[in-house]
């Protein structure tokens, strides 16, 4: 009943490579109706009709007449006349893509189908096993469903109580690939859907960029460092005192010296 809700509340604009695969011929004719009422439809026709065909063939009658709409209607498709604007109506032929071979599974469709189609797929197109399988095609299935293998002798295989059947109760489909006397068991199984985790932003509080006050007394940061004042005398020599005083010589004692370099006349 989801799934019908989903649907019928789709629109062109609602479309995506992904969710057109879930929607089928019915629900496009659907769609279109009234898109030649909206401008933002029409200004992106050709958008919207890639979208359809990467799940649809799509085929323009440019002869509708009942003989060629028999034609298509016996090879699967759905015909309808849809309104492009007020002077254009065209009739199309639309059918839902099928998916047959490993090269029709793309990323978007991975996630549209179950383990049981899968396993159709790959039986029709299997020979070698699953390493056959390119690793493209390899990392599309394994995007959209769990892969595991075996490969054990046939009469041990169905084992009671081994792997195997404890697969079918974990509910994996599986494909056995006979190799001679041996079988590749390949277990498949869809991948829950994982909800994306929003990111919860917390209200932001001003004092929280205020630095911690550690400091009892700021004045403690001011306070000079004392020096001893009770000084003793004679404590005091040559190695422990210091002056900041440049003491000035005796002019008459420099005069004094310097006649011993002064000729006599």
């Amino acid at each position: 009943m989801k799934e019908e809700t989903t649907k019928k509340a789709l629109t062109l604009k609602l479309l995506t490579k992904s969710n057109v695969w879930d929607v089928q011929e019915n629900d496009i004719f659907r769609m279109w109706e009234g898109a030649d009422k909206d401008s933002e439809v029409k200004d992106n026709l050709h958008r919207y009709v890639d979208i359809i065909k990467t799940a649809f063939l799509v085929e323009e009658l440019k002869d509708d007449t009942k003989l060629m709409k028999g034609k298509y209607e016996k090879m699967g498709y759905k015909i309808a006349t849809v309104k492009i604007d007020e002077n254009l109506k065209i009739t199309w032929a639309i059918k839902k893509r099928p998916i047959l071979r490993v090269s029709d599974l793309t990323y978007e469709n991975i996630t549209h189908i179950s383990a049981a189609k899968l396993v159709e797929v790959l039986e029709r197109n299997f020979g070698g096993g699953w390493d056959s399988l390119p690793q493209s095609i390899q990392d599309i299935i394994e995007s959209g469903f769990e892969i595991s293998t075996t490969t054990l002798p046939q009469n041990r295989l169905h084992k009671p109580g081994g792997m195997y059947d404890k697969k079918i109760a974990d509910g994996f489909e599986v494909l056995e690939v006979l190799k001679g006397t041996w079988v590749e068991a390949i277990f498949v199984k869809v991948k829950p859907q994982m909800e994306k985790p929003r990111l919860q932003l917390q209200p932001k509080n001003e004092d929280d960029d205020l630095p911690i006050d550690d400091y009892k007394n700021h004045d403690d940061i001011d306070d000079e460092i004392e020096e001893p004042t009770d000084f003793n005398d004679d404590d005091i020599n040559e190695d422990n005192y210091r002056t900041t005083f440049v003491i000035e010589p005796d002019p008459d004692e420099e005069a004094g010296g310097l006649e011993d370099y002064v000729d006599e006349e």
